[in-house]
């Protein structure tokens, strides 16, 4: 008996557009695996088994079904980000539960893209710490369960590694799309600043972008194009970039362990094997760099907090709000930090074109309530778990974690390439490149 699960989303859409399939039956084969494995990962607050369906056979009687992109294919949708008919809880009790009445942009874009939103996956409180756990469940890492997927995309995240879609909708603020994709084998991509619609909230200082969660490159690139509307493929990267390597972490006194070292140095030998100038050399992150991120997350956590009811928030995200009104009244909200960031960055980049960090500085800490305990404990696991990614949120430059080694453990190891402004599709060929000469598991082995 044939089965759609574990499919590309390329692959899906592919026989889907020729009828092979109907975009029923794929989405059906979806349902029936989230059904019988959601309960071990965590990955769905909402699933739209009867909407899905009848979603699906909408998609069917298109007229131009033989021209969708992301015909048929399943999609799970992070639970920041508005879908029509479904509350938007956003992790937390404080959020009312009455439905959207509009579709978010990018979630218009995937359905006229021919995509079909199975469900609404699980994020932390108004997701603001990198593991994803809260009143509406804990999202689990499908390579190993007892491990947090990370976050805050940490659901939309579990349902891909787990074969549960094939692509998912996330956003980034300060690596919730790369910390989540680094923990469970994943391509994240976090689009540069203005490529893709971002109006969810404050956007954290318009640190936060919308982007995919996806398991092989032409997937990550055929769903950011649908996100950023480019209608045709772009050419391909011309002749070797000068790539960096460097491992040395923005934030002093969070050491990166050995095996993400590792990781990253092969990756970029592997790419200098494929043809391309690298060096050892790191980016000039300024001193006051952890100084000035802390004040931007916990200044963006106050700013979602506005209208909410303290009583109902953990007592980590109160907190979390807290130090973000008390960083406001001391000055420590710049308007001019992502200028000053770029302008210190400007000379390493026009003498290289990409660079290769660890994506992570270690593996992922226990899955457990984490929004029961203090909030000291909460800001030390995430920053000495992913210092590596806020950088690239408050220079506004494009960024993503993809697979590469893999752990003691048996789970997979990740990379972070990091770009000029513009650059997507060029990480995406990198990326590429890597896929080739050193392939990954798509997804984890669950029975």
């Amino acid at each position: 008996m044939t089965t759609w699960t574990g499919r590309s989303a390329v692959e899906i859409a592919e026989a889907v557009r020729r009828k092979e399939v109907s975009p029923r039956e794929v989405v059906a084969d979806h349902l029936a695996r989230i059904g019988a494995l959601n309960g071990r990962v965590g990955a769905f607050r909402v699933v739209r088994d009867a909407a899905a369906l009848a979603e699906a056979d909408e998609v069917a009687d298109r007229p131009d079904l033989a021209e969708l992109p992301l015909a048929g294919v399943p999609v799970a949708i992070k639970d920041n980000v508005p879908v029509r008919g479904e509350s938007l809880r956003i992790g937390s009790a404080a959020t009312p539960d009455a439905p959207a009445t509009e579709d978010h942009v990018m979630v218009a874009r995937l359905r006229a893209a021919g995509a079909v939103v199975v469900g609404l996956t699980h994020v932390p409180e108004l997701c603001v710490f990198g593991t994803t756990d809260g009143v509406h469940g804990i999202a689990r890492n499908p390579w190993d369960p007892t491990r947090t997927a990370g976050g805050s995309s940490g659901g939309s995240a579990a349902a891909v590694a787990a074969g549960l879609v094939p692509i998912a909708l996330g956003n980034d603020g300060m690596g919730s799309l790369r910390i989540p994709a680094a923990h469970c084998g994943l391509i994240g991509l976090k689009p540069g600043t203005g490529r893709v619609p971002a109006d969810l909230g404050g956007a954290w200082f318009g640190m936060s972008e919308n982007g995919p969660l996806a398991t092989t490159t032409a997937d990550a690139r055929l769903m950011f194009r649908v996100l950023a509307g480019e209608p045709e493929a772009p050419a391909r990267t011309e002749g070797p970039l000068r790539i960096a390597f460097s491992a040395r972490s923005p934030i002093a006194g969070v050491p990166v362990s050995r095996p993400y070292v590792t990781f990253a140095r092969q990756a970029a030998r592997a790419l200098g094997e494929a043809g391309h100038r690298v060096k050892v050399a790191n980016p000039p992150y300024p001193l006051s760099f952890s100084t000035t991120i802390l004040a931007r997350w916990t200044g963006g956590t106050a700013e979602d907090a506005k209208g909410l009811d303290p009583r109902l928030l953990a007592p980590r995200t109160r907190r979390h709000a807290a130090v973000g009104r008390a960083a406001g009244r001391l000055g420590l909200l710049r308007p001019d930090h992502r200028a000053q960031l770029n302008e210190r960055l400007a000379p390493f980049f026009e003498e290289y074109d990409v660079l290769v960090t660890p994506a992570l500085a270690r593996r992922g800490p226990r899955a457990a309530a984490w929004h029961e305990r203090g909030w000291w404990s909460n800001v030390l696991v995430n920053t000495f778990c992913s210092p590596m990614t806020p950088p690239w949120n408050l220079s506004g430059r494009p960024a993503l974690a993809v697979p590469f080694g893999t752990l003691p453990s048996g789970a997979p190891g990740s990379v972070q390439l990091v770009g000029r402004p513009g650059s997507e599709h060029q990480l995406l060929d990198l990326v590429a490149q890597l896929e080739s000469s050193n392939p990954w598991t798509r997804t984890a082995p669950l029975a």
